[in-house]
């Protein structure tokens, strides 16, 4: 099944279950008026939720239209927003940018960083900053939504955890984060809210697209209308999402809610932009910048400006944005 938060005047937002082509949508109020109040009870309400999702496809229940423009974030706010790094070979390409550190390049164990997770993005929300010349930039990623989870837990306990699926931009001021990770405990005031894209998908409705534990669809980048990437998310990961969770269960449990990011999707390879139709390209800015250093000695793709917009989604084998799409325009307070 798929669902959404949608505005209704409350932080926490309306939750609704959509048809499976996310035309239309159902309140789920009369089961859970929440997503959040959903996950704390999630072997009660999911079957019910599956029930009437199924109503709802079969034409039993009307429904109404659905606009991705009065979504909220999934979680609007979340008890944990825990981003990790799935993905070597965004490490190898941002590691030399000012700030980074080689040491910081693990294949054993993945490295983490809690985020804020008292505000999180709409799709459609802008991006805002206070500072034109903070070299913003935007980072597309596979995130999951999990139940609770023990300390110390096992994969297979990780995995059996993860409830819901979507895609998020986890926008970074690349100019802040050398002062964030020199001068304090780790980034801050270079990530600014992350944005997420309007539907979140069980695993068992994504089909073969979810195996693994990672999403096998290519997430599409594109600036000003111009593809900047898409690269598929299930090519490189080396930790998988179970990975991620086990690791930040490590030392503690993690509440029914938690939002695990899996890094920047990236793949190895050696182009730069403009890609080609078929390319693979880049899921952030920095990645594509380091390329064009190596290749022609400087780096030729800007950092994102105020009016740019920016569109992020998976998209499926039929074309079709899996989430629906992350659309945002970069603006100044």
């Amino acid at each position: 099944m798929k669902l959404a938060t949608l505005r209704n005047g409350r932080p926490d937002g309306q939750l609704v279950l959509l048809s499976a082509d996310l035309s239309r949508f159902v309140s789920a109020g009369r089961i859970a008026p929440t997503l959040q109040s959903a996950l704390d009870d999630w072997d009660i309400h999911a079957p019910a939720l599956a029930a009437l999702a199924a109503q709802l496809d079969a034409g039993a229940i009307a429904g109404q239209t659905f606009d991705p423009e009065l979504a909220l974030a999934p979680l609007p706010r979340a008890y944990q927003w825990i981003d990790g790094s799935g993905y070597l070979s965004h490490l190898e390409r941002v590691r030399s940018l000012k700030g980074s550190k080689d040491e910081e390049l693990q294949s054993v164990r993945p490295l983490l960083y809690q985020g804020g997770s008292d505000s999180l993005s709409a799709p459609t929300d802008p991006i805002v900053v206070t500072d034109a010349d903070l070299a913003i930039d935007l980072e597309a990623e596979v995130a999951v939504i999990i139940g609770a989870v023990p300390m110390a837990a096992t994969k297979a306990q990780a995995a059996s955890a993860i409830r819901l699926v979507t895609v998020c931009n986890d926008v970074s001021l690349r100019r802040l984060v050398a002062d964030d990770l020199q001068n304090g405990f780790g980034f801050f005031h270079a990530k600014p809210s992350t944005s997420f894209a309007p539907i979140v998908a069980t695993p068992d409705s994504l089909g073969s697209a979810w195996r693994d534990n990672r999403l096998h669809l290519p997430v599409r980048i594109e600036v000003n209308g111009t593809l900047y990437g898409q690269p598929n998310a299930g090519t490189d990961m080396h930790f998988d999402f179970a990975d991620l969770i086990v690791e930040a269960a490590r030392t503690r449990r993690l509440a029914a809610g938690t939002i695990i990011g899996g890094g920047t999707v990236s793949i190895r390879h050696d182009e730069s932009l403009p890609i080609k139709r078929d390319g693979i390209g880049f899921a952030c800015i920095a990645e594509a910048r380091t390329v064009e250093k190596l290749k022609y000695g400087r780096a030729r793709t800007p950092f994102l400006k105020p009016g740019d917009i920016v569109r992020i989604g998976a998209v499926a084998t039929d074309g079709k944005s899996v989430f629906g799409d992350i659309l945002q325009t970069v603006a100044l307070a």
